[in-house]
């Protein structure tokens, strides 16, 4: 038996409920939000931060969008003006 959380942990209602601490559990919450991306398209800001809203309940946008980018899931252009999933 598996001792690692699966996703359904953190969802109420198909949403992220919190965003947990330890590194392992990071990596199973932003490995479920990277599939809210679809891949070979450039998101705006505005666009990242509406899907990351769409599918959390803590509003915090800006954390979840920093792990993606710090963890490699999602790239953007040094002015910001660009998003796209690696």
């Amino acid at each position: 038996m598996s001792k690692t959380p699966k996703i359904e942990y953190y969802l109420k209602d198909g949403k992220i409920e919190t965003f947990p601490s330890k590194r392992k559990k990071i990596i199973i919450v932003l490995e479920y939000l990277i599939t809210k991306f679809e891949m070979n398209k450039k998101y705006a800001e505005k666009e990242i931060n509406e899907i990351l809203n769409n599918n959390h309940l803590f509003d915090n946008p800006l954390l979840l969008r920093r792990e993606l980018i710090d963890n490699k899931y999602l790239s953007r252009t040094s002015d910001g003006k660009a998003y796209w999933r690696i």
